[in-house]
């Protein structure tokens, strides 16, 4: 039987019978069981029901790191663990880090632990918002700055070494603003869904079309896949640096 654990709350994808909700919570000792309905609305709100159990807000521990979230407002992907591990120990204690689209911080939470940038964390959905700040604190973290605000409306001039764009949807409709963030010298981690066949191509155009028009040129870049999104489509996150 397939689920996904987060914290203390186990996580499945149809009902369950009473002999299948007690063999998960025998093997796992999960305070509750939800089933995964669906994801909708602006902020990506997700919908499930409780099968077991009463509460839905838990603490997950991963790569050292605490993140308390409430599965029933909040979603957390699996599917996206290798690229959390990877974004822990990418930055340094010299950068500022901007991450434009920080949620409960998923990637500001390990990069501020483990690598120990300076870094402005953006998020607009208020919920995700409160978690963020929660978070913090959790992990002990003097060096990251929470920023409740579309990250269109922030005013920080260009003082970023590193941009995250952790945001798959339309992310190249943000590369204007993550220009005016970017340093004269820089790296962004540019994250998008795009079909297998263009999977080399489209990433880097959309991106190169942006740094052309604010004056950057590309000196490397990586494409790395993190998972499938749908059938023929993967999430990929586009490594870029440039200068100008």
């Amino acid at each position: 039987m397939r689920y996904q654990r987060v914290g203390d709350i186990v996580i499945v994808r149809k009902n369950l019978t009473e002999e299948e909700i007690k063999k998960i919570v025998e093997k796992t000792k999960c305070k509750s069981i939800v089933k995964y309905v669906t994801i909708s609305g602006e902020f990506r709100t997700q919908y499930v029901k409780l099968l077991y159990g009463e509460e839905t807000e838990t603490i997950h521990k991963e790569h050292g790191c605490l993140f308390k979230l409430d599965v029933s407002k909040i979603m957390w992907s699996q599917g996206n663990i290798k690229e959390r591990e990877r974004m822990a120990f990418i930055s340094n204690k010299r950068e500022t880090v901007i991450d434009m689209f920080a949620g409960i911080g998923y990637f500001t939470i390990p990069m501020a632990k483990h690598s120990k940038p300076f870094i402005y964390a953006i998020e607009k959905n208020p919920v995700a918002y409160k978690y963020l700040c929660e978070n913090i604190k959790l992990n002990k973290l003097k060096n990251v700055a929470p920023i409740l605000s579309d990250n269109r409306e922030v005013k920080l001039g260009k003082v970023a070494d590193r941009i995250v764009m952790g945001y798959v949807h339309k992310t190249h409709k943000f590369l204007d603003k993550a220009f005016s963030f970017l340093k004269d010298r820089g790296i962004i981690h540019y994250h998008e869904t795009v079909p297998e066949k263009i999977l080399e191509k489209r990433p880097i155009e959309r991106v190169k079309f942006y740094a052309e028009k604010y004056g950057y040129k590309i000196i490397d870049y990586k494409i790395h896949k993190i998972k499938k999104y749908a059938p023929g489509v993967w999430h990929v996150v586009l490594d870029v640096h440039l200068e100008r």
